[in-house]
């Protein structure tokens, strides 16, 4: 695979449905040289298939989750500030029980996300953490 195969597929990714035509001219091809590097890329297993891209698929911060949070000793108001600062945040909850504090997460990609874990994590006065991945969400009718 080369640069123009590379191409090829991140244009097709933006937009599966666009034509052979519109995806030579936007990558300054022939039609035929398109047409054959799909097929190609097909054949060798590459390209396995296009699909459906639906509205609640491209949802705003699609890597979401809560993270339960134990605090040390008197230090919740101190803490509770700064994860209001973390935009990354689309909800901070003081809680009883188990769990002094749980945080919604919303990111766009795992990595960010394993990224604001280990930054809360890193805050002065937590002391443990547990954490699910939201896989689904299901609304009331």
């Amino acid at each position: 695979m080369d640069g123009l195969d590379r191409q090829l597929i991140a244009t097709l990714r933006a937009n599966a449905r666009a034509s052979v035509s519109e995806l030579a001219s936007q990558l300054g091809v022939s039609r035929t040289t398109v047409r054959v590097r799909m097929e190609r890329l097909q054949t060798s297993g590459e390209i396995v298939g296009f699909s459906v891209v639906l509205k609640d698929d491209v949802a705003e911060n699609p890597v979401r989750g809560l993270m339960m949070i134990e605090i040390a000793g008197r230090g919740t108001p101190k803490i509770l500030r700064q994860l209001q600062g973390m935009k990354e945040l689309r909800g901070v909850h003081s809680t009883n029980g188990r769990w002094d504090v749980i945080v919604e997460i919303g990111v766009d990609t795992l990595e960010i996300f394993d990224q604001t874990l280990n930054r809360i994590r890193e805050i002065d006065g937590v002391t443990a953490s547990e954490t699910s991945l939201l896989l689904s969400t299901k609304k009331r009718a």
